[in-house]
């Protein structure tokens, strides 16, 4: 082929890619292009689809941040099934950038990472590269937790919120990240909340945390109609939980408990109203806002429709569902997470059958007629009759909705339970594939037939979550090893690595051994996270 015909062709591909993305950031609105020149690039990743990637806020607070900064151009690059790993706002490939920035915040999404490096031409393991190639770094909630599988694959980790990380990291980075890539390191593992696993073997690392949510506000930043939430301007309306669930990771990955001001929220509220006619509220306890009732009301007020991503179940007041109901709220959300009395005390959800179906009541009261329940199966000490239990309650659910109402559907969305690293049932295993299985058989065989619609999450890919969220380096091996992102994938990279996975989600382990993840400081006290488990067990 001639030097001539050879520049066709790239200026074709070129072309072509310029089309793509062009047509793709037409679709937007809130692209941030910057000009390069004398900037630090850097790529923002997240390993999964645009359309996932794009529902998810924190890309949107990660994205608005880095590109804050004067010196830095920040571009987002998803991984589409198409394979193109190229930026979306200019279109290039991750060799161009100086720092590739993974959002992480599910565990399903490491299997994607090593694929990701390989065919962005990037060493997939931290200690082959060099500062020839880009820094990778990453952060997310599953990050914080336990980042331990992945960890070979990083040159920093980035353990808490990146209000209170990036400052530091920015400054370093922009100082020597053209220099040589021991210096940086060495530098960056000297900063807070940042664990570097070439050098930080031993030392404990503090997961950092936002002091005032009013300093950095987050909403939608980057709106497109190929998200799941398409129509809503999403806001963050707080972070952390303090009801302090047994299997939940929230309450100690984003503690404490933090809400923005309602002025704060009102100007986000404005600044939203400009692009989207409804409002999405964000948070893990939206309700638990000091002036929650006040808000909703001066949100419609200003004309705005309202959604919030869920309720807890109780309290639950009735002013806040009316103002969601006249705000055009279509569905509701709430999470009982179990069935019987026994289990919900076991996991600490704080709330009983009464409790449960006076909100039930509620929202049918306020005549919103769609309502979601989330259930996990697979619980510590979970019997059959527990998923009976499931049933019954599910029934009486929709009874009480159905009452007052025509055209009312409710649906449970049931998810097997997985332990997860920092949390109370960090040491229990996960039920068998075949108990969760015949569970999950219980209840698509007499929910339907009521009228409720079931939304299963797959026992196997809950049991590589499993493995994942209780990991340590071993796994780093198996994640290297994927051929393709499948169940299929997976165990064949398993059987390869000679990994036992029935030791990470399967196995009680004891209380006194070390944990993968004891270099990790979320905060909380190894004693606190044991006493709980005892009196959970007890």
């Amino acid at each position: 082929m001639g030097r001539d015909e050879g520049r066709k062709i790239k200026g074709q591909r070129a072309r072509r890619l310029s089309s793509y993305y062009g047509e793709g950031l037409s679709r937007e609105q809130g692209a941030v292009i910057k000009d390069w020149g004398g900037r630090l690039p850097v790529a923002l990743i997240y390993p999964n689809s645009y359309y996932v990637g794009m529902s998810n806020l924190g890309i949107h607070a990660i994205y608005n941040l880095l590109n804050s900064y004067s010196n830095v151009v920040c571009e987002r690059v998803f991984k589409e099934s198409n394979g193109r790993l190229l930026s979306l706002e200019s279109g290039r490939p991750l060799s161009d950038f100086s720092v590739l920035a993974f959002s992480i915040s599910y565990e399903l999404d490491y299997l994607n990472i090593a694929r990701i490096l390989r065919d962005g031409g990037i060493p997939p393991y931290a200690a082959e590269r060099d500062q020839r190639y880009p820094l990778v770094i990453a952060g997310g909630a599953c990050v914080t937790a336990n980042s331990m599988p992945i960890a070979p694959f990083f040159d920093c980790l980035c353990i808490g919120e990146a209000e209170s990380i990036l400052p530091a990291v920015i400054s370093a980075l922009a100082e020597g990240v053209s220099g040589k890539r021991d210096v940086l390191l060495k530098a960056l593992a000297g900063l807070p909340g940042i664990y570097v696993p070439l050098l930080s073997e031993g030392i404990s690392v503090v997961r950092q945390w936002a002091r005032d949510l009013d300093n950095f506000p987050v909403g939608s930043v980057v709106l497109t109609p190929a998200t799941e939430l398409s129509d809503l301007y999403l806001i963050e309306v707080g972070r952390g939980c303090n009801w302090g669930c047994r299997f939940c990771l929230v309450s100690s990955a984003f503690c404490p408990v933090r809400y923005r001001s309602i002025n704060k929220l009102i100007e986000q509220a404005k600044l939203g109203l400009k692009y989207r006619r409804r409002l999405g509220l964000v948070g893990s306890v939206v309700t638990g806002h000091p002036q929650i009732e006040e808000l909703l009301f001066r949100l419609r007020q200003m004309g705005a429709g309202l959604a919030i991503s869920s309720l807890r179940v109780s309290p639950l007041s009735g002013a806040v569902l009316r103002e969601l109901a006249l705000g055009g709220a279509r569905t509701i959300a709430l999470a009982p997470e179990a069935g019987s009395q026994r289990l919900r005390q076991l996991i600490k959800k704080g709330i009983s059958e009464n409790d449960i179906l006076e909100a039930v009541a509620k929202v049918a009261q306020a005549g919103i007629k769609k309502l979601k329940l989330y259930f996990m199966i697979g619980l510590p000490s979970e019997t059959d009759e527990d998923i009976e239990e499931i049933i019954t309650l599910a029934i009486k659910c929709k009874d009480i909705l159905g009452s007052g109402l025509t055209g009312c559907r409710l649906s449970l969305n049931v998810a097997p339970f997985v332990p997860k690293a920092g949390t109370p049932f960090q040491w229990l295993p996960m039920a068998s594939l075949a108990i969760l299985n015949r569970r999950l058989s219980l209840l698509k065989k007499r929910l339907p037939s009521k009228g409720i619609k079931l939304k299963c999450e797959s026992p196997a890919w809950s049991q590589v979550q499993g493995v994942l969220a209780r990991g340590d380096m071993k796994l780093a091996a198996v994640l290297a090893g994927i051929e393709e992102t499948s169940l299929s994938g997976w165990r064949k990279a398993v059987e390869k690595a000679q990994l036992d996975i029935d030791f990470y989600a399967h196995k009680r382990w004891d209380v006194g051994q070390e944990l993968p993840w004891a270099v990790l400081d979320l905060g909380i006290k190894p004693g606190q996270l044991k006493r709980e488990l005892n009196r959970a067990l007890d």
